[in-house]
């Protein structure tokens, strides 16, 4: 197919590359352009100097942005140069509420759209086994699935627009309690005068295994952050949870504790450090 891919960060640098590599023609564009110059040094394909070149006569615009106002922006900017029918989709992380009004734009030009935020991080996008949660009408999904296949091991549709950005939030709602948990056992570890080391290999077989248990424990334990999802970007996300719960009433305490400590991390300096840097707080770096 004919591809724009808009958003060459962590994650749609490799994702990019993978549509490439599946034999795609793909276009990107990125708003540093070292970065779109990086990309066709390592994949074939080429690289545009506006969103809307990037987007002509393409079948498929995938974006993997920042925030809600950066896809209204893709979106505006690319949706009249896109081929007829073409489907927007887009990963990025926002509200429930930008993604049901791109797909009501798009439909009024003929397009349709995707919301299909992922989980998996950097390595996840690096590997290809990105897990994708979709919202949109199932004749888009059909078509968009066989983009998306390019860079992922699990795709769902979870329903109409926004279920996709809705069904991320319920992760990071899990991740953030998670992550909490292991922070806050791993400090209890050390207190009790255990090896962290050991206690890992003692746990992690049984009820306590956790995804974040098996690949975040031992860098939790070297007090080592410097990688993966970073806590401005949680921040970012547990801020459009909190205001979906506003919205519909649910009721999310741990949420908005963990939240409260995220902040405390930033405000050490720790805005770009992993997620599983909520230990930090218990025990700050020397």
């Amino acid at each position: 197919m004919k591809l724009a891919f808009v958003g060459l960060g962590v994650m749609g640098f490799p994702m990019a590359g993978h549509l490439a590599r599946a034999g795609h023609e793909v276009a990107v564009f990125n708003r540093s352009p070292a970065k779109a110059n990086a990309w066709v040094k390592a994949h074939p394909g080429r690289a545009e100097t506006t969103i809307a070149q990037a987007a002509t006569g393409a079948e498929a615009l995938i974006l993997c942005v920042g925030k809600d106002d950066d896809v209204r922006q893709v979106v505006g900017e690319a949706l009249e140069a896109l081929a007829p029918g073409a489907v927007i989709i887009d990963h990025t992380t926002t509200s429930a509420v930008v993604a049901r009004e791109m797909a009501a734009r798009a439909a009024e030009t003929g397009r349709r759209f995707i919301d299909a935020p992922v989980s998996g991080g950097q390595a996840g996008a690096e590997a290809g086994k990105l897990t994708i949660m979709c919202g949109g009408d199932p004749d888009a999904f059909a078509r968009a699935r066989g983009v998306m296949e390019a860079y992922a091991q699990a795709i769902r549709l979870m329903g109409p627009p926004g279920s996709g950005q809705l069904t991320k939030m319920v992760n990071q709602i899990c991740i953030a309690g998670v992550v909490q948990g292991l922070a806050e056992g791993l400090h209890f570890a050390r207190r009790a005068g255990l090896d962290p080391a050991d206690v890992l290999a003692a746990i992690s077989k049984g009820a306590a295994q956790s995804w974040q248990m098996d690949n975040r424990w031992p860098t939790m334990a070297e007090g080592r952050f410097d990688f993966g999802f970073a806590v401005d970007w949680m921040r970012k996300d547990l801020g459009l949870v909190l205001d979906e719960a506003q919205a519909n009433g649910a009721r999310l305490d741990i949420t908005r504790l963990v939240d409260g400590y995220y902040a405390e991390v930033q405000a050490m300096g720790g805005g770009r450090w992993d997620t599983s840097s909520l230990v930090a707080r218990l025990e700050p770096p020397e």
